[in-house]
């Protein structure tokens, strides 16, 4: 009863507004797949590229996409290189532009990724930096008197199948003992495939009991009434697990590499900034989320989101090797996690890295050959 009576209170003006945005074909967080930003150049001769694409989504996980494009620090590292910008829904997405040739570089979750890299033989793309670690939660309804973590008999929602989260999600469920159909979601666990977008209004109305979802989707639960029941880091050593990461077309990285140095340059000094200024930072990337969507996060979901996520070059290699191998164990993965070396080229970043006084980043053997 307390669950419908929050709905009933909440639900009118907030499915008014998640209507709209779903008629106008931009999810939360994410601007309709072709409605590109305006291009922005700086001072100077352009690089070898006349413009660069960067795609990304509107969330807390892609702050430093968000906020280097609304800061400039993007356009000033490109010069005379006209800066265009294109939000997406999901990595799926993303990827598809990716592989059109219609963004160049794009920041997205280590399984479509994955799954780009391996489908295309090894042809179509490489990483070239981490972005983002943590920030994934398990939240579900105070009302579902789940006790302990047994959520047996629940409606579990992640943002698509196959996804980073959805096959956290689904390895989990294997670790209790439980048995659910990877592909169809059905057994003891009914998992429901949906997008980040439909996640809260599906949440509030009642139509799921919870989520495994990337912040600041787990945040925007917790505030309409669910708690975390699992917190991703936690199942990880020392908390560390790539959630997103810089992805480079391979023709582009091969044709313009100056270009996307710039691009790592300007993506080191936003994390830099949003490290030395969080309270100016937050709101910064609070701001480009409301360019993108029309509004912006409540404070509150923002804080709450910001203290899960770990801004991070890093790409933690050996976790996105360990995610790979439990797709490939669940049957979702487009082809096996043997055929992922070569996947990244951290030999751009490192370098940048270099004249920045900071470490190299591992590759964990999965680093491009050299020398062949």
């Amino acid at each position: 009863m307390r669950r419908c009576e929050r709905a009933r209170a909440a639900l009118t003006p907030l499915l008014l507004v998640f209507l709209l945005l779903g008629v106008a074909g931009c999810g939360y967080g994410s601007r309709a797949p072709g409605a590109a930003a305006a291009p922005e150049v700086g001072s100077g001769p352009p690089l070898s590229a006349e413009s660069v694409t960067l795609g990304y989504f509107a969330n807390v996980t892609h702050a430093t996409p968000l906020a280097g494009v609304q800061k400039g620090f993007f356009t000033e590292e490109l010069g005379g290189t006209r800066l265009r910008t294109q939000v997406f829904n999901g990595g799926p997405s993303a990827l598809e532009a990716l592989n059109a040739g219609a963004v160049d570089i794009a920041w997205m979750g280590p399984s479509p990724a994955v799954n780009g890299y391996l489908r295309s033989g090894g042809r179509s793309l490489r990483i070239v930096s981490g972005a983002a670690s943590g920030g994934v939660s398990l939240v579900v309804d105070e009302d579902t008197g789940v006790r302990g973590t047994d959520i047996r008999g629940l409606r579990i929602a992640t943002p698509e199948a196959g996804n980073t989260q959805d096959v956290a999600l689904l390895h989990w469920i294997r670790a209790q003992g439980w048995d659910v159909d990877p592909h169809t979601g059905r057994g003891d666990v009914t998992v429901v495939r949906q997008s980040a977008k439909e996640i809260p209004t599906s949440f509030r109305r009642g139509a799921i009991d919870g989520a495994w979802v990337p912040e600041p989707v787990a945040a925007q639960l917790v505030a309409a009434g669910g708690r975390v029941l699992v917190d991703e880091a936690d199942l990880w050593r020392d908390g560390a697990f790539v959630t997103a990461l810089v992805v480079v077309s391979q023709s582009f990285l091969d044709e313009h590499p100056d270009v996307v140095e710039a691009v790592l340059r300007g993506a080191l000094e936003t994390n830099r900034w949003l490290a030395r200024s969080p309270r100016e930072g937050k709101a910064g990337v609070n701001d480009a989320i409301e360019a993108a969507t029309g509004r912006p996060l409540p404070q509150d979901v923002l804080d709450r989101a910001w203290r899960n996520v770990r801004l991070t070059a890093d790409p933690l290699a050996a976790t996105l090797a360990e995610e790979a191998d439990r797709a490939h164990r669940l049957g979702l993965l487009g082809g096996r996690p043997t055929g992922l070396r070569g996947i990244f080229d951290l030999s751009i970043l490192n370098r940048v890295r270099a004249h920045r006084g900071e470490p190299a980043v591992d590759d964990a053997g999965l680093g491009v050959r050299t020398g062949t």
